[in-house]
């Protein structure tokens, strides 16, 4: 017998060893070494033992910020990665496992519940590793941060920005709300007041403030002026406490404002007319001359050194209607320089007296349209600059923009967000009549309509705001009840441009 091929055909057809599993008897490896299967590990062994399934977040409803201990408050949007990282730095215990995936569970947003699925591996028995999921409830508990505690107390905020714009709208100052708002600017202000010209912004450090003042920079044409008062000294350890303030006025020069430059300005801005119109308001200032097209920019330092005030602002503005147009062939970006032939529209039925003017609305004016400009021709101006200039060379029209019949504002499908801010307290001894409180808010209603309707026509200048889907806007007129007194190319805003606005996080008890 040849006991080498028998032992080669044992060894070929020896089988390694089982073990039936402790609990179920299914059939298991036996050199692994253990008694139980996997699955009966996973069913008996829990290794997110000592892991809390509840826990609880603070949340204050006034700044909508989350609380990440010990003290910092943050802004976490609902089921957002900053959200998500501070629950689960919340949760004790979970530095004994790994944690493989993390998720929300999607609860409704009042409900005051956060709930997050968790995946964890840890080690079961000796050599064993397993995964299990299980779910993390987080009751969210409001309470008011410090920052808020503060703002509700007297003398507490430690710097303010005082803004003001010396004209007689508010278009400026809703222009840079929105810009406030896209930015996110205001998210360390402590309260906001609205002063007679303008705005005041406190903030609980000097360093936040600093920030604002930075981004005002970046965005109108300003200056500057810082100043402090001193609130307490302490003897002992030479230490101070001030308060301080920064004044900022806004050069108040507006979009469609009729200008006159001063003659030695014109020359240093690439010899440009002095007569123009400022065709847009940035960080710098552009004018535009309407008949020749030329542009100019001029930044807030050269105004500041040389001001001077606007010859005309837009509430002198007067409706002409056009009754014939004759390009020139000339253009530039979006403007196309005309001859256009106009007549005041009060003067239609009354008189045959007509205006030839050279304008920059070629391409928007068709005979028959409504425009409005600057009836110069009509107008006295007290001042100097104007007086100046050659009478030869001033026209006795400038056209501004056209001028359309549109919507109501509740027929509008977009609407914009607002800043809550106080009003400062009227002081009793004045006598402020319900006519002239009235009167103030017709012509805060008309500044807000006018700002709407430039949105409107510039959609440059719509770039650079949130404009927001109205959800509660009003039904459509029936078929045969469409407003025929709208113009068909009334500019409108495509529903592209629109953003959906986001759940507030208003978690009332």
């Amino acid at each position: 017998m040849n006991y080498t091929s028998l032992d080669k055909s044992a060894f070929q057809n020896h089988q390694a060893a089982t073990l039936l599993c402790c609990n179920c008897g299914v059939p298991m490896e036996g050199s692994s070494g253990l008694v139980m299967c996997y699955d009966c590990i996973k069913l008996t062994v829990d290794i997110t033992e000592g892991i809390p399934r509840e826990a609880n977040v603070s949340f204050c409803r006034n700044c909508e910020r989350f609380l990440q201990p010990p003290g910092q408050w943050v802004h976490a949007q609902l089921e957002s990665r900053e959200l998500l990282a501070l629950c689960l730095r919340r949760l004790k215990g979970l530095n004994k496992v790994r944690l493989v995936d993390a998720s929300f569970i999607w609860t409704e947003p009042h409900s005051r519940r956060i709930r997050v699925k968790l995946t964890v591996q840890g080690e079961a028995m000796t050599n064993t590793i397993i995964q299990q999921t299980f779910e993390v409830e987080y009751v969210v508990v409001a309470m008011q941060c410090a920052d808020c505690a503060r703002s509700y107390t007297t003398n507490t905020w430690r710097a303010t920005i005082q803004i003001r714009q010396k004209v007689p709208h508010k278009r400026t100052f809703l222009y840079l709300e929105q810009l406030i708002l896209r930015h996110n600017a205001h998210v360390d202000t402590i309260n906001i007041q609205e002063a007679k010209d303008g705005l005041d912004f406190f903030y609980g450090q000097k360093n936040h403030a600093a920030k604002m003042l930075d981004f005002l920079n970046s965005v109108v044409p300003i200056r500057s002026k810082k100043s402090e008062e001193l609130v307490s000294q302490d003897t002992h350890t030479g230490s101070s406490t001030y308060k301080f303030s920064f004044s900022v006025e806004i050069v108040p020069i507006c979009r469609d404002d009729l200008v006159v430059l001063p003659k030695k300005l014109a020359k240093s801005l690439g010899n440009i007319s002095q007569f123009v119109l400022c065709s847009k308001v940035s960080n710098s200032l552009q004018f535009m001359d309407p008949i020749t097209l030329q542009t100019a920019d001029m930044s807030a330092p050269v105004y500041w050194r040389n001001p001077f005030q606007s010859l005309a602002e837009v509430s002198q503005l007067v409706e002409f209607i056009v009754l014939d147009v004759d390009p020139t062939g000339k253009s530039k970006n979006k403007w196309v320089l005309a001859d256009i032939t106009v007549a005041r529209a009060a003067d239609l039925g009354v008189n045959d007296q007509v205006y030839y003017v050279r304008s920059h609305l070629g391409a928007l004016c068709h005979p028959g349209d409504s425009v409005m400009g600057y009836f110069i021709a009509n107008s006295n101006y007290n001042s100097d600059l104007f007086d100046d200039l050659n009478i030869e060379h001033i026209p006795d029209v400038v056209l501004v923009k056209k001028q359309y019949i549109r919507k109501t504002r509740k027929n509008r499908n977009w609407k914009l967000k607002r800043m809550a801010r106080e009003h400062q307290e009227i002081d009793a001894s004045q006598d402020y009549t319900s006519r002239q409180q009235k009167q103030e808010m017709e012509r805060a209603e008309k500044d807000y309509e006018t700002f709407l309707q430039e949105l409107e026509e510039d959609a440059e200048m719509r770039q650079t705001v949130n404009l927001y889907k109205n959800n509660a806007q009003a039904p459509p007129p029936a078929e045969g009840e469409m407003d025929e007194d709208e113009d068909e190319d009334a500019p409108q805003i495509d529903i592209d441009e629109l953003l959906d606005e986001l759940d507030e996080m208003t978690l009332d008890e």
